[in-house]
């Protein structure tokens, strides 16, 4: 099905999967329902989710509310725990590089490419972190923003 050039939710979601694709740290990106992925599949992990919260339609932009989470399977060592900050496992190191992901496509909106491509931050991203979430223990970020694109939709 064809978007006809219009500028919105197909146009949203297919710039921000480049965008995180184009990082070292993301293996895929998927989007809808996070109970529709597979999750079970180790090789394509790290993984980020684009989930459309929802639209507000102006007269000249649509507002978009997206969450989108940045995670990774959490590697649990077998061996005794030397480091009780650290723990037996990697989950440090997966907050750290998820983190950073996000980080980056959020500076891309900023003030980024993306933003002269007139994909907007409105406001600040709120991100929160996660911990041994859904059945195979996955760790990482959600992130909550705004983010505004030109409605090129005009009634004459």
């Amino acid at each position: 099905m064809s978007n006809q050039g219009v500028r919105g939710y197909y146009q949203l979601t297919e710039t921000i999967k480049e965008q995180l694709l184009a990082d070292v740290n993301v293996n895929t990106v998927t989007t809808g329902d996070i109970t529709d992925v597979n999750l079970s599949k180790q090789d394509i992990f790290p993984l980020s989710h684009i989930i459309v919260n929802n639209v507000t339609v102006n007269e000249q932009t649509l507002d978009f509310n997206i969450s989108i989470l940045a995670c990774d399977i959490v590697n649990q060592s077998k061996l005794q725990t030397t480091d009780i900050f650290t723990d037996n496992n990697d989950i440090q190191n997966i907050l750290n590089n998820q983190l950073a992901v996000l980080n980056r496509l959020i500076q891309r909106l900023r003030m980024g490419q993306l933003h002269t491509d007139m994909y907007q931050l409105n406001g600040s991203p709120s991100l929160t972190p996660f911990y041994d979430r859904f059945d195979n223990q996955l760790a990482g970020w959600t992130a909550t923003m705004d983010i505004q694109i030109y409605n090129d939709i005009y009634i004459c």
